[in-house]
């Protein structure tokens, strides 16, 4: 993302011409009359004639009709039958066609390509024009079915505009006339879409049309108008319903317009909108976080309301609503767990990953258990007692006045519990009254984890109230209002069994709105008094708190989507880099169009619709309804990196605390489709509220990019300012200082919240790696780090198990337990694993020399300059070989295994442990078949060791160690560089590790054999010599390329590299030296061996040392390794870098945003990349915007629109 400003081109010049092409297609139907070339006549002409071909079969019945040779159900006959006899004509030359061509498989609707292919056309009817015009359709039964679909449209279009009808209905011909010219354009564009050429809609929903439903949006269409005038011509006279078909006969004229400018939604999308209506403000649900789970519970919802209506008995009614309304309000999806007997309902769902700590035993509500079940019979026994009781025995009184009625005591104490749970929510956040101003009761400061949670402590108090009086008391005073309401004696009708349904559902669902919705009935009788509202009264309690729902709701877009829009008006001119040539003439024709203006915003709101900002200018348009997710996928797909497994690692951890949160009310309101974003370092966090149920929440949390482009940069300096003006102010504040200075920005700071999570920090290594003093310590303390990791070996091994297995985070290469892998949008095979890399793809083997000696070396080389990255694929394969695994992979060049390129499109889980990268590369070359051991003693020819301790058997290495093909006299050289008093220090205290009993005799044995010292001796000096570390380290280069396992080719490199487990234990001795060379350089030097001791131990345990890019880096963070260290190689400023990642109880910061504000850009998204297939990276819509977080939203988009790295399953925790 380079290019910012107000000049960045909406569309460039190839989209715009594209756009213009299809844009037309779309308002007709389908006709391409603008091809961009040149084209004959007779292509325009065929197109014109199929496009009226249906005004003329319906032309034909009308008249028949108007003449009276035939009735109008046979004159809609005919017609229908003229038109599926049309509609099947085409559907066979379109066949005929295809196999002319040998055309395998046909376009089921026109895409980019096609529209932009030139085609020669030969004559008339010739395949290619016939392939052009009617392309055909994919699947042999939507042939069938769009061919018998195009006669019934066409019959029942004819019937529906009959003129006879129209002027029955309007009483002017001349009127009639007009509405039936008209309707036969959107007659016959509809039949062109079905049956010749499908236009692609502005309102998509699915980035793909699989099963090509798009034909059947428009004609579907019809058929709902048609369905009304058809109930209007067969019922009994019924005033409203008269309205009602001459309403839509004239809204029929404008279906076209409708259709282009995208407002009426595809057929999945209106499906799964209708049930999510229906479910909330119907049935008194929630919102689903999956589609299938609200198909599920929108037919269960609905077999209760229609039980509650047959059920005879009242009580009996009421028994059933208060029973079936709180076990759907729980989390049902923990049931299946119950059954399967696991205790794990958390994990199954997603959020535990193998990084994150499972909930502790004694959190209530994680799983469905023995302790969860006691509490939800209980609650359900007493509200079934308490309905049953009151209704039985107070319901029958008749009272005029609330005042005096049984329902009096009950009414006061749902206001007293309103406000009482409304001041202590207010108080919870970091702002008061819809964000406005500054809370003075919540903590200031944010230095410190336990200050903040110790200055917190006064509200947990204030929480703990309002929980107790919101989950429990609040409910069953509902319950108690709603068994007593007299209305309940005329249940046997649809509207007071469905209100009443829904009454009793919310109460459990949504406490906090249904005592809302419950205190506003109340009001409104209190104001009214002895008088009546006939009208109001006559709805019923039940149908009142609906509307009261449905009205709330409504308003509450309202106001959001007025806010988005004030803000996109005013940053428009006041924000420099958003000012277009425009802005001033968009402003002006928003000024005085300001009627229309607000007319599309309550539009928008009414059918709980995006308020689509086109190109997010000034230019408001009503999106197509869809449900509060607003993406038809499921949740949890994500364009993962290697930095992806930070977000994978916080998520329990911030499930935890959002848990506790949600419980106290921090974050306000918590309705489904409510978007928050947490902040903590470079790290961004998408949290979206799916569902919401009594005592439960489902979420989904995304993670956003951490390699920051410029717009990615501006709009996290903004969202870090305005959470400083939340969290970071002063003791005292002035009476300006109170106020909110960001209300307007899309973003109003909640609560900080703590969470375990990864600190990062990353030191340049200038004057520490290059230092030779350091680096001649180096060899040192690598020989110090190899004795103590022989030595612990040993221990291990005699302890029953492999060192290897137990602490495979280590260092890199180690085997390591396997982790699941954050989810992809693709899952590659785990045999194959596709890797980018920067270099070329070689395929090393045994007869290759080191990594980097070919590796540095290319044809394609450029020896003037320096070159872009080629990016080329290589192919990592695992191949099970003796045991072990063979990794084959690109050269690099030195330093580059750090780049993040390397892996950017493989999962870290799939790369297997690090191997000995020199495995085999001996040089000088020797021929196949030969002997490669050449002068090394077989382990079977050497001496058996006599040792002179019994406890040295313990200590005792592997055979094979000793056979380095090494000369004495080259040991003996360098026997001064073993440290002797070291060595016995060491055994000294892994001695007791292995002992029976503690025995300084015994102690004192070990330290005093000779043959043991001598073989660690042998074994370590070897080590030494195949590293190339003999003489002291003098470079750093060279000293990366050891750390990166690198290991140039020397003498004793064929042996060290046979044993796998050697190996392992010197590249960790080395990295472990390394780490100690970095911390004496920044904390002083070790003062006594038993420090040094005690600090290897510490690396060992709590540490892994390595390279970001290994596997064992990924399994480290997911188990929640405290400490990690990566050494780094910097290309392009030549400097080395240090990387240590802690693991921490930090502060983050979360915010919410505006729902509306992000529901509007997430449409314009959509309708700019599916239909204006506007995809340039630079475009203006993306840019970025500080007020609307405009960059940030499109990246928080589910893909392919959007690209998070990041996103989990839908996590199901509990709020109690």
């Amino acid at each position: 993302m380079v290019r910012m400003g107000p000049d960045v081109p909406l569309l460039n010049e190839y989209k715009q011409e594209f756009f213009w092409k299809r844009f037309p297609q779309t308002v007709l139907g389908g006709p391409r009359f603008k091809l961009g070339y040149c084209a004959p006549p007779y292509v325009y002409v065929n197109q014109a004639v199929l496009f009226l071909t249906p005004w003329l079969f319906g032309g034909i019945g009308t008249l028949l009709c108007q003449l009276q040779l035939l009735q109008e159900l046979h004159a809609a006959v005919l017609s229908g039958m003229l038109m599926f006899g049309a509609a099947a004509g085409v559907q066979a030359l379109a066949l005929y066609a295809a196999r002319r061509s040998g055309t395998v498989e046909r376009l089921g609707a026109p895409n980019i390509l096609v529209d932009e292919e030139e085609v020669e056309f030969t004559h008339c009817v010739s395949p290619e024009t016939v392939r052009f015009i009617a392309p055909g359709k994919r699947f042999g039964l939507n042939v069938v079915l769009h061919t018998v679909l195009a006669g019934v449209v066409c019959g029942f279009g004819t019937w529906y505009v009959l003129l006879g009808r129209l002027t029955a209905l309007y009483g002017s011909i001349g009127v009639s006339v007009i509405v039936f010219v008209l309707s036969w354009v959107t007659l016959c564009i509809a039949e062109y879409s079905l049956i010749v050429n499908t236009a692609t809609e502005t309102a998509t929903f699915q980035a793909q049309d699989t099963y090509e439903i798009t034909p059947l949006i428009r004609p579907l269409y019809i058929l709902i108008f048609v369905t009304v005038d058809l109930a209007d011509r067969f019922s009994d006279p019924v005033p409203e319903l008269q309205l009602a078909s001459q309403v839509l006969h004239v809204l029929f004229l404008f279906l076209p317009l409708l259709w282009a400018l995208g407002i009426l939604p595809p057929l999945d999308a209106l499906l799964l909108w209708g049930m999510e209506q229906a479910l909330v403000f119907g049935l008194g649900g929630s919102p689903m976080s999956s589609n299938l789970r609200l198909l599920l519970m929108f037919g269960v919802s609905s077999g209760v309301a229609v039980c509650n209506y047959f059920i005879p008995s009242t009580l009996g009614v009421v028994l059933f609503s208060v029973s079936m309304g709180f076990l759907l309000s729980l989390d049902l999806s923990q049931v299946g767990t119950l059954c399967r007997g696991s205790k794990t309902a958390f994990g199954d769902h997603g959020l535990r990953r193998v990084g994150s700590p499972p909930p502790p035993p004694s959190s209530f509500g994680w799983s469905l258990g023995c302790r969860e079940l006691l509490l939800y019979l209980s609650l359900l026994l007493v509200a079934m007692a308490e309905a049953g009781l009151l209704h039985h025995f107070l319901s029958s009184a008749q009272f005029q006045s609330l005042v005096m009625g049984p329902q009096a005591p009950v009414s006061y104490l749902l206001l007293v519990l309103f406000c009482i749970c409304w001041a202590l929510r207010e108080i919870q956040g970091a702002y008061i009254f819809g964000g406005v101003f500054l809370n003075p009761l919540y903590p200031k400061g944010m230095s410190n984890v336990q200050t903040f949670k110790q200055r917190n402590k006064r509200l947990y108090i204030a929480a703990a109230i309002r929980r107790a009086l919101l989950y429990l008391a609040s409910p069953f005073a509902m319950i108690a209002f709603l068994s007593m309401d007299k209305s309940l004696q005329l249940l046997h009708r649809v509207s007071l069994s469905v209100g009443f349904t829904r009454a009793f559902r919310v109460a459990w669902q949504s406490s906090e709105d249904a005592l809302f919705q419950m205190v506003v009935v109340v009001l409104v009788r209190l104001v009214v008094g002895n008088n009546t509202l006939p009208g109001w009264d006559n709805l019923g309690t039940g149908v009142q708190l609906l509307l009261v729902g449905l009205l709330f709701d409504r308003l509450t877009q309202f106001l959001a989507k007025l806010k988005f829009t004030l803000t996109v008006l005013v940053t428009s001119w006041t924000e420099k880099k958003q000012r277009r040539q425009s802005a001033g003439t968009l402003l002006a024709l928003n000024a005085s169009l300001c009627p229309l203006l607000l007319a599309v915003v309550t539009l928008s709101a009414l059918l709980s619709a995006p308020l689509l900002p086109l190109f997010t200018l000034p230019i408001f348009l009503v999106g197509f309804p869809r449900p509060q997710r607003s993406w038809p996928g499921p949740v949890g797909t994500a364009c993962a990196c290697p930095d992806s497994i930070f977000y994978q690692q916080m998520s329990g951890s911030l499930a935890s605390a959002l848990r506790v949160a949600f419980a106290r009310g921090s974050l306000g309101s918590l309705a489904p489709g409510s978007h928050f974003l947490g902040r903590f370092q470079d790290r961004m966090v998408w949290i979206m509220i799916l569902e919401r149920g009594y005592g439960y929440c489902t979420v989904n949390i995304k993670g956003l990019e951490l390699q920051e482009t410029s717009c990615h940069t501006v709009e996290a300096r903004r969202v870090d300012e305005v959470f400083e003006a939340a969290f970071e102010r002063p003791e005292r504040l002035g009476f300006t200082q109170g106020f909110n200075l960001h209300w307007g920005n899309a973003l109003t700071p909640c609560a900080a919240l703590a969470v375990r999570v990864y600190s990062d920090a990353r030191n340049v290594l200038s004057g520490i790696i290059d230092s030779h003093d350091n680096l001649r310590k180096l060899q040192d303390d690598f020989m110090k780090a190899l004795i103590w990791l022989l030595l612990r070996y040993c221990v291990q091994k005699h302890k029953g198990f492999l060192w290897s297995s137990e602490e495979g985070s280590g260092v890199g290469g180690m085997k390591s337990q396997s982790s699941q892998v954050a989810q992809t949008t693709c899952n590659q095979p785990p045999e194959v694993v596709m890797v980018e890399s920067n270099v070329s793809s070689l395929r090393f083997t045994q007869d290759s020399s080191s990594l980097t000696s070919f590796g540095d070396w290319s044809d394609e080389d450029d020896l003037f300059g320096p070159q872009p990255a080629r990016r080329t694929v290589a192919l990592v394969t695992a191949e099970a070989q003796g045991g072990h695994t063979m990794l084959q992979t690109g050269a690099s060049l030195p330093g580059s295994v750090e780049m993040d390129s390397l892996f950017e499109n493989m999962a870290l889980s799939a790369l297997q442990p690090l191997q000995p990268l020199g495995l085999g590369m001996g040089m000088p070359a020797v021929d196949k078949g030969r002997n490669q051991e050449g002068f090394r003693e077989s382990p079977g020819s050497l001496p058996h060791l006599n040792f002179s301790c019994p406890q040295s058997e313990v200590f005792n290495l592997p055979t094979g160690w000793r056979t380095a093909p090494l000369l004495p006299s080259r040991l003996l050289a360098l026997r001064p560089l073993f440290p002797e008093e070291w060595f016995r220090f060491t055994l000294g205290q892994f001695g007791p590790a292995v002992q029976g009993e503690t025995s300084e005799d015994m102690t004192k044995a070990l330290k005093e054999d000779e043959v043991l010292k001598e073989l660690h001796v042998q074994v370590a000096l070897s080590c030494l010599i195949s590293l190339g570390a003999e003489s002291a380290f003098t470079s750093p280069s060279y000293v990366y390329r050891l750390y990166c396992g690198d290991v140039p080719w020397t003498e004793g490199l064929d042996w060290l590299s046979s044993s796998k487990e050697l190996y392992q234990l010197v590249l960790k001795a080395f990295r472990f030296s390394f780490k100690l060379l970095f911390d004496q350089a920044s904390l002083g030097p070790m003062e006594s061996p038993e420090e040094l001791f005690s600090t290897l131990e510490e690396y060992e345990r709590d540490w892994y040392i390595g390279l970001v890019t290994e596997k064992g880096w990924h399994d480290s963070i997911l188990q929640e390794k405290p400490f990690l260290f990566s050494l780094g190689h910097d290309l392009t400023m030549g400097t080395y870098t240090g990387r240590v990642l802690s693991l921490q109880e930090q502060l983050v910061q979360v915010g919410r945003l505006n729902g509306e504000g992000v529901r509007g850009q997430w449409a314009n998204l959509s309708w700019e990349l599916l239909y204006a297939t506007n995809d340039d990276e630079e475009r203006y819509s993306i840019q970025a915007h500080p007020f609307m977080l405009r960059n940030l939203t499109v990246q928080a988009a589910d893909p392919p629109l959007g690209y998070p790295i990041y996103s989990s399953a839908p996590l199901h925790f509990p709020c109690l």
